[in-house]
């Protein structure tokens, strides 16, 4: 079956409108999450610990995909070491949106630093 120009530009935005709802919809469920200045500096250590990481890892294999997974991967267990030590002391929990932000902070440097490092031939 052979598409006319019409049909495949109304195909395409579609398909662009469904994927910007999609990427849409972690930030306006989690917008009041970053209210909180404590989960702010958790957001603030995941981006840096993943600048970090990805910056590393990309350098020594020059591979975007085990970058943007170690780079994250090493936010969560930031997160969740920090969380971990924050639960021993008295008075204190696991908070697993401390986590979530610590996470988030991480995905949002790891991607973005994925879309934008060109690979070197």
């Amino acid at each position: 079956m052979r598409y006319n120009y019409f049909q495949v530009f109304i195909i395409k935005h579609s398909m662009a409108r469904i994927l910007f709802f999609l990427l849409l919809i972690p930030t306006l469920s989690y917008s009041q999450l970053l209210t909180e200045y404590d989960k702010q500096y958790h957001f603030a250590a995941g981006a840096f610990v993943s600048a970090g990481t990805y910056t590393l890892v990309y350098a020594k294999t020059k591979s975007k995909k085990k970058a943007l997974i170690y780079s994250v991967a090493s936010s969560i267990l930031i997160g969740t070491l920090k969380e971990i030590a924050d639960s021993r002391e008295k008075g204190n929990r696991f908070d697993g949106r401390d986590l979530l932000a610590t996470t988030y902070g991480g995905l949002s440097i790891g991607v973005t630093f994925n879309i934008f490092t060109k690979k070197k031939p």
